[in-house]
């Protein structure tokens, strides 16, 4: 079986080598020039591709050749455009797809931004698009509508939490800074190790068409997090407000993990983020 991992940065990289590991082939893509020789050194066959509105690749068939696609391309939740601009990616990596024929499930890379700021427990039933947190969030469930609709491939959609480990945390975008709100709202966050492990226990177990949250049991608040978590790393402590009116009890989201941890018989590997891993 062969798997084309579309996006191999930060989690898609450490996914193809672990695809690998289990015994697959795999294919990888950059968009950057530069990682092509990183890729193929790690017997990852190489490809440049760039999307926008199109795809943007020279010699690339043999990507789209492939049995497996896991998709995990970032929507730019930044952009101001991203309400338009990914679901328009996404459409033209189904066209791809369903021109070249050959491959027949796509594992969709999404996010638990789709869900609103506050909701308590939330599962996979809760994401509208109307309550999304975030612009990217809304553009992420139009990409996972337009996945679905299609009949001609299977579709897995991966809701990640906040995605934590080795050089990437986010403690250092808080570090330092005063004045922080919402001290008491409890953070989903998932492990790098942990998203790995599950990309492949979902293709080894042939778990189609499902939606699952990625998100690791504990939800310490923030303040209680980023403050050890600075302490650790060694990063200047962030400081939240004491805030008498917030009502943590009421105003607060968790991100359920249930039904992945059944379907899947799954447990995490880093299950706390209080544990300060690498």
């Amino acid at each position: 079986m062969h798997i084309s991992v579309l996006g191999c940065g930060w989690l898609g990289f450490p996914a193809a080598r672990h695809l690998l590991s289990l015994g697959y082939s795999v294919s990888g893509s950059t968009t950057d020039e530069k990682k092509l020789p990183l890729l193929d050194n790690n017997e990852v066959t190489p490809y440049l591709i760039r999307i926008e509105n199109k795809i943007n690749c020279n010699e690339c068939t043999k990507f789209w050749k492939s049995d497996i696609l896991f998709l995990n391309i970032p929507p730019g939740r930044k952009r101001g455009d991203v309400l338009n601009r990914h679901p328009a990616q996404i459409k033209a990596i189904v066209e791809q797809v369903k021109e070249v024929g050959h491959i027949n499930w796509i594992i969709f890379a999404g996010s638990t931004s789709v869900y609103a700021t506050y909701g308590g427990i939330t599962t996979e039933e809760d994401a509208d698009p109307d309550t999304a947190s975030s612009q990217s969030g809304k553009a992420l469930l139009e990409c996972e509508k337009i996945l679905k609709e299609e009949s001609t491939f299977d579709t897995t959609i991966l809701r990640f939490g906040g995605l934590y480990g080795y050089e990437r945390h986010p403690v250092k975008y808080l570090a330092g800074r005063k004045e922080i709100d919402k001290a008491n709202r409890p953070v989903n966050l998932v492990h790098q190790d942990d998203c790995v492990q599950i990309i492949g226990k979902i293709i080894q177990m042939n778990v189609r068409n499902e939606t699952f949250n990625v998100v690791s049991d504990g939800h310490p608040p923030r303040r209680e997090f980023y403050t050890s978590a600075a302490n650790h790393f060694g990063f200047e402590t962030p400081v939240f407000k004491t805030d008498s009116n917030e009502k943590p009890t009421e105003e607060y989201k968790i991100v359920s993990n249930k039904k992945l941890k059944e379907k899947l018989n799954y447990s995490f590997l880093y299950p706390n983020p209080m544990d300060h891993t690498p």
